[in-house]
């Protein structure tokens, strides 16, 4: 039988988690209680759970608290020895089914109601998602159950046992970090068993079990999981783990210099690729001259709403390798991991996200991110702005948390210039100002950077001194962009369209601005109507994406429509830049990418100020 627990809502959790943030363990002994006034249920799905079994819930884990030194001690050793008993427990008698334990609600009432001493024991000073609930995976509670849930073997005389096989970091990385595949129980009891027989002395148990979950990302689309036998799953898994381990292994050590790639060479989709740079830090190959390799500092980066990867991948170009990407969409995370398996990708909510869950994000010299795009403070608390606005000021927070060397944001033009947002400039730059930063603001066009659209992009850079001095925004190129007939002609061609070589020399221009990438329009298409007689001035059809170039039989008179991956052509993306997922959820990702060569350029210009 299930039980359906008291759920204490967010406006009546928040004051009691401020008032007891003071209070010590024994004080909030006197606290607690088994019903709240507030506390509502959902109206079905199970029996209600009774005063009494809240009793024996909360008299079973002060038991346990009890002997990892509740409520005046603990220690390191005897607070992870608790966790894993505490977990067991919790899932064994709480009755609860997984849609039940879903609900922040719920673990906010328990940790507020009827555990709050031991809630605050176990983490005094605790942050607002230790007990709140906004992120599970770190709830003081919620994080065993789950933790319990995924691992449970009821076939098994010890059904918990697995618990002790990974801590909470390594679970965090296969539940929270990796959703598409924490969210199998069959696979995380596979993970497990795997892991426990693997030899790793020597090496570094995160950055391996790290790597490994990458190698099993890489293979989730196109390997049914769930639908493999245990000893035939044993046996896979096992395979991509050694293949983890072996890349782990140190390797001779060698004295070579890191160099700036050659930005003219060809694109291998393997590794960095090349891109337009900036007119004041163009290659020598751009001037007609070899680029000759040269020895230069290269700077870490923490990426947010990093989706397809363009800003990310151009940053790369300048200079800035990530220590992490964040993104809500598990689609662009997969993105990311099909053609930069090195970079550590999270797919969570940034606004979730907290520096002290990856300490490495602490030290960084650069905050990058194209955020979603805000809409003008006339729409400020309508629906369709609230997300947008909620990104930004998480964006700017973190911003001055951190305190990296440099920030980099992107947005709508407008954000730079227009009346309509002085208000949130001034706050922006209220912000950063105080946090010891000062900003600049530009609105830049990728064509100026080789890129055929004509694109704005409004951005925010951030600087502390002395590098703001050195700082200059990027020059454009000399060379004009390519024309979307020069830069779509070979693809419109390569399926047999005798009428291709006539639609190349018409489509003379450089693109309208790509757009239809929102996740509030419908399927994929080129944009609203103006953006449609744009594209179709062009000849093209705009109202859909087309599956593949035109064929032999496509009517020479018939304007085509574009694919995927020439929306991702006329954004600048390398040709072996892999999309994963539906047409749609790529179209968006093209959509809501910056192009390459302009994060490069203003890459480069960022660099070369920290550089100075």
């Amino acid at each position: 039988m299930s039980f359906l627990y008291p759920r204490l809502l967010v406006e009546q959790a928040r004051p009691l988690f401020e008032e007891y943030r003071t209070l010590e363990p024994a004080d909030l002994s006197q606290r607690f209680a088994v019903t709240h006034d507030s506390a509502v249920y959902v109206a079905t799905g199970g029996d209600r759970v009774s005063s009494a079994r809240l009793r024996e819930l909360r008299e079973g884990v002060l038991d346990l608290a009890k002997r990892a030194g509740f409520p005046d001690d603990s220690d390191r050793a005897r607070n992870a020895e608790f966790d894993l008993r505490l977990a067991a427990l919790l899932h064994a008698e709480m009755g609860m089914v997984p849609a039940e334990a879903a609900s922040r609600d719920v673990w906010a009432f328990l940790a507020l109601v009827v555990l709050p001493d031991v809630a605050f024991w176990r983490y005094p000073q605790p942050p607002k998602d230790r007990v709140l609930g906004t992120d599970l995976t770190r709830h003081v509670f919620g994080r065993l159950w789950w933790r319990a849930q995924l691992v449970r073997a009821p076939e098994e005389s010890e059904p918990y046992r697995a618990l002790e096989i990974l801590g909470e970091a390594a679970f965090d990385q296969i539940y929270a970090r990796r959703a598409a595949l924490g969210g199998s129980p069959h696979l995380v009891r596979a993970i497990l068993r795997v892991w426990k027989d693997l030899d790793l002395r020597g090496l570094n148990e995160r950055d391996t079990l790290r790597d490994f979950l990458k190698r099993l990302l890489r293979l989730a689309p196109f390997v049914l999981f769930d639908g493999i036998e245990s000893h035939a799953l044993d046996g896979e898994l096992h395979a991509v783990a050694q293949e983890a381990v072996d890349a782990q292994r140190p390797r001779p050590a060698t004295n070579s210099p890191q160099v700036v790639p050659d930005l003219s060479t060809t694109v291998d989709g393997a590794g960095p690729t090349p891109l337009s740079v900036s007119g004041n830090e163009q290659s020598a190959s751009h001037r007609g001259k070899p680029a000759t390799p040269v020895e230069v500092r290269r700077f870490k980066s923490l990426e947010i709403c990093a989706g397809a990867g363009g800003q990310a991948l151009g940053l790369e170009r300048a200079g800035f390798d990530p220590v992490l990407l964040i993104d809500s969409k598990a689609d662009a995370c997969f993105s990311i991991d099909l053609n930069r398996p090195a970079w550590d990708v999270v797919c969570m909510d940034v606004v979730q996200f907290r520096p002290h869950m990856r300490p490495d994000a602490l030290h960084v010299d650069l905050i990058s991110g194209g955020l979603p795009r805000v809409k003008s403070s006339a729409t400020v608390g309508r629906s369709e702005d609230t997300e947008e606005r909620r990104v930004l000021r998480t964006a700017i927070s973190l911003a001055c948390e951190i305190g990296p060397k440099a920030v980099l944001f992107e947005n709508v033009p407008d954000l730079v210039d227009s009346p309509d947002f002085s208000a949130d400039r001034a706050w922006i730059d209220l912000e950063l100002q105080e946090a010891g930063f000062r900003t600049d603001w530009r609105i830049l066009n990728a064509s100026d950077f080789g890129v055929p659209q004509n694109r704005k992009s409004g951005f925010l850079v951030a600087l502390r001194d002395p590098h703001f001095e050195r700082f200059s925004w990027p020059l454009p190129v000399d060379e004009p962009p390519p024309t979307v007939g020069e830069v779509l002609g070979p693809s419109m061609s390569s399926c047999g369209w005798p009428g291709a070589e006539h639609w190349a020399k018409n489509a003379d221009r450089i693109a309208p601005a790509l757009v239809g990438g929102s996740d509030r329009r419908g399927g994929a298409d080129l944009g609203p109507t103006g953006s449609k007689k744009a594209w179709a001035a062009l000849g093209v059809n705009g109202n859909s994406l087309g599956d593949e170039p035109p064929g032999i039989d496509f009517p020479t008179g018939e304007p085509p429509k574009l694919t995927v991956e020439q929306a991702a052509a006329i954004q600048a993306f390398p040709d072996q830049w892999k999309l994963f997922g539906g047409k749609t959820s790529r179209y968006r990702q093209v959509g809501h990418a910056m192009p390459p060569p302009l994060a490069a350029a203003v890459g480069q210009a960022l660099a070369t100020a920290l550089r100075s």
